[in-house]
């Protein structure tokens, strides 16, 4: 059986992009949104998870951009490789700053059923070790493994080549979240900031038997997202379309591709 969540990362990042996750699960094929706990618009992603009970909520934890949750008085750092220094100068608490995060989460009355990280950080050993410790200390069951299943031949060169550079490791996700749960596999990153109605269609052709997570963005393109530091602006609208497109549930339908969330997983 070919089972999939649609997954939209950033719920909480401006309140356009939290209504188009919303109009995305109401009249599309999204079942499953991660919410960032030091995005701008997380009072308001709070509301309308309370007014949108089936839609699935998770953590985004956030160790690059905006400011910590631990300490409000302090950025964290602007891109990946700002963190890397930073992780290597030991100049950031991670566990802690994730323990913050979730538990801002919590506090709101939301019961994460899932944790993925912004930017796949996660990836990087020392936030792995932290997202480990805070999913199995919250109860939260499932973490994204974010290893695309095929490659795209659409993607740009370094797209592709570094999702090939992911896969290594996948040895060190096993061993670090034994016990805990992930998807038999995943899908997006490639696409992410290029996804239509075209690509959608044809991921959802390819996709293996199993339980598979496809990350997306959508979003409305209003004025706090225009203002908002972000290369996934525009792309987030099309994205929209894409999956609220009546063509994709054509897809799902004649496949047999059988929707679900982490809950009901």
């Amino acid at each position: 059986m070919v089972r999939l969540i649609v997954n939209a990362d950033d719920f909480g990042f401006t309140r356009d992009v939290n209504a188009g996750i919303v109009e995305a699960h109401q009249h599309g094929i999204l079942t499953a949104t991660t919410l960032m706990a030091n995005g701008e618009a997380f009072d308001h992603a709070v509301a309308l998870s309370r007014e949108d009970p089936t839609l699935d909520i998770g953590v985004h934890l956030v160790m690059v951009q905006g400011r910590s949750v631990l300490d409000p008085s302090r950025e964290m750092p602007a891109t990946v490789p700002d963190l890397i220094r930073a992780l290597v100068r030991r100049e950031i608490p991670v566990y802690e700053e994730a323990r913050a995060q979730v538990q801002r989460i919590v506090a709101t009355g939301i019961r994460p059923s899932h944790i993925d990280t912004h930017k796949h950080t996660h990836l990087l050993p020392p936030v792995l070790d932290a997202v480990s410790r805070v999913a199995r200390e919250f109860g939260i069951e499932w973490v994204r493994r974010p290893f695309d299943f095929g490659i795209d031949s659409g993607a740009k060169v370094m797209k592709r080549a570094v999702a090939l550079g992911m896969r290594a490791m996948a040895p060190k996700f096993a061993r670090t979240l034994e016990g805990l749960k992930t998807t038999d596999h995943f899908t997006g990153f490639q696409v992410t900031g290029r996804l239509d109605s075209g690509s959608l269609a044809a991921t959802l052709e390819r996709l293996p038997e199993g339980l598979t997570e496809f990350m997306c963005h959508p979003g409305r393109l209003g004025p706090e997202l225009r203002a908002a530091r972000t290369r996934l602006k525009e792309s987030r609208e099309i994205e929209l379309s894409a999956l609220t497109a009546p063509e994709t549930r054509r897809v799902l339908e004649r496949r047999g591709i059988q929707l679900t969330n982490y809950r009901s997983a």
